[in-house]
């Protein structure tokens, strides 16, 4: 599995915690209401927040303000389906991060998803 597989939310679905904490970008799984239901080892580390801190919290109000934004939370709501990449910088918590965010929604599935790839040098 990869950033760019095109069938990656469909991967992301079907996979265990354990296999999702094994790939080397973040995984930010959540609901139509919001509320974060799937959180990677790798985004714990990059983001600083353990699972225990975001799992069941509202992602774009309590966990990641920095993207209810137009450009990422709105664009959950307007749009019937996602699969689009875009550069972003963070600016929540830390100091600001450039990273590339794939955004991941498919008619009729529950889940959604943000992942999340940062550079290696940073």
């Amino acid at each position: 599995m990869n950033f760019d597989d095109p069938a990656l939310h469909a991967l992301l679905d079907a996979s265990d915690d354990a296999t999702l904490d094994t790939l080397p970008f973040g995984v930010i799984g959540f609901g139509a209401d919001g509320c974060v239901t799937r959180y990677n080892a790798a985004e714990a580390q990059g983001a600083g927040y353990s699972p225990a801190q975001v799992l069941g919290r509202h992602l774009f109000t309590d966990v990641a303000p920095c993207m209810n934004n137009y450009l990422v939370a709105q664009r959950f709501e307007d749009e019937p389906g996602l699969d689009v990449q875009l550069e972003y910088t963070f600016t929540f918590r830390v100091r600001p991060t450039l990273v590339r965010l794939r955004l991941l929604k498919q008619p009729g599935r529950e889940a959604r998803f943000v992942v999340v790839l940062r550079s290696r040098a940073a």
